[in-house]
């Protein structure tokens, strides 16, 4: 064998393999191993009709696959409680449910958060088309409602994130009013 032959062969083995593609089956198999989720979050809506933002802050907890609860803090004490197809709201001393196939407004906007903690790619894809980008340190889905009557209440869903960790959910409706979710995930 020659020098220069054997010197590749060197050269070939130290440096590193290809990283494998990011892909949606490697974030959605992480975000499925995913224990109970319990984190901070600060959310900020933009209304047309408003003259500034309105912020709201509080904490979010979710049991795999179809428990999530919302407690507000401020500016107002609210909760909601998702468990399956029920839908919980408490605000003001009072309760209101419903079940969300009442409401399929609220039912593709509860999913596309359920789903995607839940790592559940499935559910995920019978109400949206769904779009990757970045890698496993950084990466945004983009969540496109496939129902054209839905489509005329939510443009779309950004959800943002690193690892596991759900960090971002910012919600582009119709009518262009929107929400931005930052999430501080805390112990599991």
């Amino acid at each position: 064998m020659t020098r220069a032959l054997f010197a590749a062969l060197l050269l070939a083995c130290a440096l590193p393999l290809p990283a494998a593609d990011f892909g949606t089956a490697q974030l959605f198999e992480m975000l499925s191993k995913r224990k109970p989720v319990r984190a901070t979050f600060h959310e900020r809506k933009f209304m047309k009709l408003l003259d500034k933002p309105v912020d709201s802050s509080g904490e979010l907890l979710f049991t795999p696959p179809a428990r999530m609860e919302k407690r507000t803090a401020t500016p107002k004490p609210e909760s909601v409680v998702i468990d399956g197809s029920r839908i919980t709201l408490t605000r003001g001393g009072k309760t209101y449910g419903m079940g969300l196939h009442d409401n399929p407004g609220v039912a593709v906007l509860v999913e596309s958060i359920r789903a995607t903690l839940a790592g559940d790619l499935a559910a995920l894809t019978r109400t949206y088309s769904v779009a990757l980008d970045g890698s496993a340190a950084k990466w945004k889905l983009a969540l496109r409602p496939l129902d054209p009557a839905i489509s005329t209440l939510v443009e779309r869903i950004d959800i943002g994130g690193a690892q596991a960790d759900v960090r971002s959910v910012e919600i582009f409706q119709a009518d262009g009013d929107r929400s931005l979710m930052t999430i501080t995930a805390g112990p599991g």
